[in-house]
């Protein structure tokens, strides 16, 4: 049975622990006391080098906190280990594996398109972006199989094609959410079907950190661009309607 150690145990952590323990050895390092918690989800607690010397190391913490730890994950991976990371954004995090671990390690930066609210109960019909970097292809073949199992919807993309994509997607999406939110946008009894499908998308933000939020738009380097885009299309509504 192949080992998987995984690095942090929040909310996206424990999803991912609860699903690969079906079918494989779990390990999980965190920095608080979640030893109940790890084991609830059929896998062991340990120390962060127990967890670093695995076949496979899946890095699950915000990206702003990504390059500090492949720094200290680094001296303690394996020779031929696998390095697995799922931030929301892939350029910088590509650039920082590639630059900091060493280079008998593979790399498979990975984007699940999915959260803890949205694939509570299945993976079925659930999307992942997966950025082969480094990676012998039979290794990735196998990982893209397994994962295609479990019903998942696997895109093979660049880095770059992704965070293009993303910054609209997701990053955009979650910025007319928050706004909606400072605006003060609540349930009304007149409604339309419009309106709901508005407080869906601010639903969905509500359940997210403002870190992930400030992430996505700070390490994405066309989110900006793509928000500014956003911000001009809708005054220039605004003056025409004045």
């Amino acid at each position: 049975m192949s080992r998987i150690g995984i690095i942090g145990f929040g909310r996206f952590g424990q999803l991912t622990t609860r699903y690969l323990a079906r079918d494989f050895s779990v390990v999980v390092h965190t920095r608080s006391d979640k030893d109940a918690a790890i084991r609830a989800c059929g896998a062991r607690p340990v120390s962060f080098e127990t967890a670093c010397g695995q076949p496979i190391v899946i890095l699950c913490m915000p990206i702003s906190a990504m390059r500090d730890t492949l720094r200290q994950v680094a001296p303690m991976l394996k020779p031929d280990a696998l390095v697995v990371d799922v931030c929301s954004v892939k350029v910088y995090p590509v650039q920082w594996m590639r630059e900091l671990l060493p280079a008998s390690v593979s790399i498979l930066p990975t984007h699940p398109m999915f959260g803890p609210d949205s694939a509570a109960e299945s993976l079925k019909d659930r999307k992942i972006v997966l950025c082969p970097e480094r990676i012998a292809d039979d290794v990735y073949q196998k990982i893209k199989s397994w994962l295609e199992r479990q019903g998942l919807i696997v895109i093979q993309a660049t880095a770059d094609e992704h965070d293009e994509k993303i910054a609209v997607s997701l990053s955009l999406t979650h910025f007319i959410g928050r706004s909606l939110s400072a605006f003060g946008a609540t349930d009304l009894d007149i409604d339309t079907e419009g309106y709901k499908r508005l407080m869906h998308i601010l639903g969905v933000v509500s359940h997210d950190t403002w870190q992930l939020f400030e992430d996505m738009h700070t390490y994405n380097p066309y989110a900006r661009q793509k928000r500014q885009a956003f911000i001009d299309a809708m005054t220039g509504i605004h003056e025409r309607l004045d």
